[in-house]
C-alpha cells in the first residue's frame, strides 16, 4: 500500500532564552509512514511534540533537518495542499463572520464557484451537527461550536489526507461521538486521517495504527493489538446477596473487594486464578453472580507505563 505520510529524521529546534539563547529539541528525529487509507493515532503528553509535528507538515513551522513527504510529494508542492485538510489545536476565526460566511469564504479559496460553494457548505455544517446556528456570528459560539467549524472546513474539499490536532477538545459527549463517526466515515472511503488527541478511548476504538511520542522522541508505533497484545490483568467479579456470613471471606477470596450501589460488590480476582470454581463456592453460600469480565491493558494504561519509564530514564541521565 502507498505511503501518505512520510518523515525522515524530521527534527525541530527551538531557540529559548534572550541573554544567552540555547536549542531546545521539540522533536528529534521523527521517522514515521502512515499508509494511505489507515487512521493513524498521534499520542503523547502535553509538550511532547504533536502540534509541532503537524505544523512541520502543514509547513507553519521548518524543520532544523530532515525531510517529509505527503502523498508522495514535498510538502510545499501546491497541487498537494488541494487534496489535504487540516484542523489546528485552537482555530480562531474571524468573529463577526457566520459559519456559511467563513466556509463560503474557504471554499472560494480551494477554487468552488456557483452552487457548488452552497451545496459543499450546508453538506459538511449537517455532518458537524450545526443547524441554525450556522447564521450567527462566530463570536457567540462557544469552543464546541468553534471545534465544529473547524473540522467542517477541514473537510470542505473532500480531502484524501486529514490531519486533526485534538479534535475532540472541547466537545461534548454528542460531539464527540458525531466526530468519531466522521472518522470511520473518512476510513470508509478510503481517507487516511492523521490525528492527536488525549483521549485514549478515542484512539483505541478509531485507529489502525498509533505512535507515542514523548518528550520529542517517538518511543513506539504500531497496531494497537500489537502493542498491548491484551494482556489479561485479573478478572472483575461482580455479585450480589453476599450474606453476612460470606462477607468477611471475600478478602480472602479476592485481591480487592469494592462495594457497588444496590449491595453489589466488585470481587478483583487474579489472572491465574479459577473463577469457574470461586463461582461454585458463592453460588453455594447463597451469592447471585451479575457478572464476570476479564480485565485486560488497555491503550491508557500502556500509555502511563511508556511516558512513566522515558521520564525516569531521562531523571536518571540528569541525575548523572
Amino acid at each position: 500500500m502507498a505511503a501518505a505520510i512520510q518523515t525522515e529524521a524530521l527534527t525541530k529546534d527551538f531557540a529559548v532564552g534572550f541573554w544567552r539563547p540555547s536549542a531546545y529539541r521539540a522533536l528529534d528525529q521523527l521517522t514515521l509512514t502512515v499508509d494511505a487509507g489507515e487512521v493513524f493515532g498521534f499520542l503523547g503528553p502535553n509538550g511532547a511534540g504533536k502540534s509541532t509535528t503537524l505544523k512541520l507538515l502543514m509547513q507553519l513551522l521548518y524543520p532544523t533537518s530532515g525531510d517529509a513527504r505527503i502523498l508522495g510529494r514535498p510538502l510545499g508542492d501546491a497541487a498537494v495542499r488541494q487534496r489535504i485538510g487540516f484542523l489546528a489545536e485552537n482555530p480562531y476565526y474571524y468573529d463577526y463572520l457566520t459559519a456559511e460566511e467563513l466556509l463560503a469564504y474557504f471554499a472560494k479559496l480551494f477554487g468552488f464557484r456557483g452552487a457548488d460553494v452552497g451545496t459543499r457548505v450546508s453538506r459538511v455544517l449537517d455532518e458537524v451537527g450545526i443547524g441554525k446556528e450556522r447564521r450567527l456570528r462566530l463570536r457567540r459560539f462557544s469552543k464546541g461550536m468553534i471545534q465544529r467549524v473547524g473540522i467542517a472546513q477541514a473537510l470542505l474539499n473532500d480531502p484524501e489526507v486529514v490531519f486533526l490536532d485534538e479534535p475532540m477538545s472541547g466537545l461534548d459527549p454528542v460531539g464527540r461521538r458525531q466526530v468519531r463517526d466522521l472518522i470511520l466515515g473518512l476510513r470508509a472511503r478510503g481517507c487516511t486521517v492523521f490525528f492527536s488527541s488525549h483521549i485514549l478511548s478515542d484512539v483505541e476504538a478509531l485507529c489502525n495504527r498509533v505512535g507515542v511520542l514523548v518528550q520529542g522522541r517517538l518511543l513506539a508505533s504500531g497496531p494497537v493489538s500489537t502493542i498491548l497484545a491484551f494482556e489479561l490483568k485479573g478478572w472483575e467479579l461482580v455479585i450480589a446477596g453476599v450474606s453476612d456470613s460470606l462477607r468477611p471471606d471475600l478478602d480472602r477470596l479476592s485481591r480487592q473487594v469494592t462495594p457497588l450501589s444496590d449491595g453489589h460488590v466488585m470481587l478483583h480476582l487474579a489472572p491465574d486464578s479459577e473463577p469457574e470454581r470461586l463461582l461454585g463456592e458463592l453460588t453455594r453460600r447463597g451469592a447471585h453472580v451479575v457478572s464476570l469480565n476479564p480485565s485486560r491493558e488497555t491503550l491508557e494504561d500502556y500509555f502511563v507505563q511508556l511516558v512513566g519509564s522515558a521520564e525516569a530514564r531521562d531523571a536518571r541521565g540528569v541525575g548523572a
